[in-house]
This record gives C-alpha cells, structure tokens and sequence, in this order.
C-alpha cells in the first residue's frame, strides 16, 4: 500500500475515527493495533508517551511493514521537531501533537508527512493552514467548545478540516453532535480502547468495538 501524504490524509477522513493507543508492551501494541485494523480502522496514533516510547514505535513499526502493510502508523503527543524527527525516521505516516509548533510543520513538511497540531482558536487553526496542516486537531476538543466551536469556525472558514480529540465519545449521540457539525474524523482513546478490554486481553472484543464505531460514524456521515 502507497502511505504518501495525500493517501494518508485520504485515509485517515475515510476512517472517521483515529484510536489513540500507548502501551509499553511491544506484544501488546502488536495486538491492540492488530485488533483495529481488523475493525477497520488501519490508521493508528501512536501516543508519544513512556519512557523508551520511541523504541516502541520502532519495534511496532517495523511488525507491521511485513505483518500487515494495511496498518498506516502515526505517532500523537509531538511537541517538538527532534521528536518529530525520531518518529519520522521510525516510520510514522502522520504527526499529531497537542500543541501546534511551527518547526514540527516544517519538518513534517519537508518529508511529506501530514502534520495535525492542536488548536484552540481560530487564529491558531488559520496559522496552521498557512504552515500546510490539511487537518487540524482541535485540543482538547470539549473544552475549547465541542461541536459548537466546529460549526463556529467552519462558518467563515469552510475549508478547514477538523479532527478533534478529547471529548468524542464512541456512541451515536456523540458522533452524531460532532460529524454533524463538520468534523472529518475523530481520536479517541480509552472510551474505545477501554481498560477493561486490555486488561482482559480481549482483543476480539477491542476488534468488535472499533467495527461499530467505524459503522456508526459512516452511517452518520449517510455512507451505509
């Protein structure tokens, strides 16, 4: 499969939902991502979060090149350019931060990478388009103004791609309020990769959760 940039962020709006998943345990991260992928969601966040996270990634990465090329990695929680760069270098597709930082844009774009940094205002999301972020993160999405905010902005501004995190829930209501409002996809991280499922080790479980959640927002956006 071409991971370029323009396939990646094609993927990532026709997957609706981002999981955002950490563990230290490279096994686990095998599983867990495996599980998404089976469930229909390839593109995965990576949180840049642990000690030796980056060693991780690595690791992860690398499985899946040959295990499963479908799953298209990407790494959350990048605050700096260095950092970036590891994870780059490591096989990251796209860049996701919770801040937006100007050389993180220039090194992702440098290297073609889709850079989705955090944002919480109309300003900040206009200087991210102008440092070419296609999809901004809203951060964190229920506190800077849930979906009331979305429709605020894509008023004067319908071009913007949004993907928030925080405050997305992975229930009809919830993605209901937020597609509605013109968002292009959403991370979401313990409320659909829960707990409960990992220390079960219920993979199958985790699989079946991400396949709703994937259904539910294509019924949502009229596509089932």
């Amino acid at each position: 499969m071409v991971k370029d940039r323009m396939a990646v962020l094609t993927a990532l709006m026709d997957q609706g939902v981002i999981p955002v998943f950490y563990h230290p345990d490279v096994e686990v991260c095998k599983n867990v991502i495996q599980a998404c992928a089976d469930g229909g969601a390839p593109c995965i966040e990576f949180t840049n979060r642990g000690d030796f996270a980056s060693h991780v990634f690595y690791e992860v990465t690398r499985h899946f090149d040959k295990a499963d090329p479908r799953v298209i990695m990407g790494v959350g929680s990048i605050v700096d350019a260095p950092t970036a760069g590891i994870y780059i270098a490591n096989g990251a597709k796209f860049v996701v931060g919770p801040i937006l930082n100007a050389d993180v844009a220039k090194v992702c774009n440098r290297r073609k990478i889709p850079y989705s940094p955090g944002c919480g205002s109309a300003s900040e999301i206009s200087y991210a388009e102008e440092l070419g972020c296609e999809i901004v993160k809203v951060f964190p999405g229920s506190s800077v103004g849930g979906p009331d905010f979305v429709k605020a902005v894509l008023g004067p501004m319908p071009w913007t791609r949004i993907m928030p995190t925080g405050g997305v829930d992975p229930d009809e209501a919830s993605v209901k309020k937020w597609f509605g409002a013109g968002i292009v996809a959403a991370g979401i991280g313990s409320k659909l990769i829960t707990q409960e499922l990992l220390d079960a080790k219920d993979y199958a479980g985790i699989s079946k959760k991400v396949r709703e959640t994937v259904d539910l927002i294509k019924k949502v956006r009229g596509k089932a």
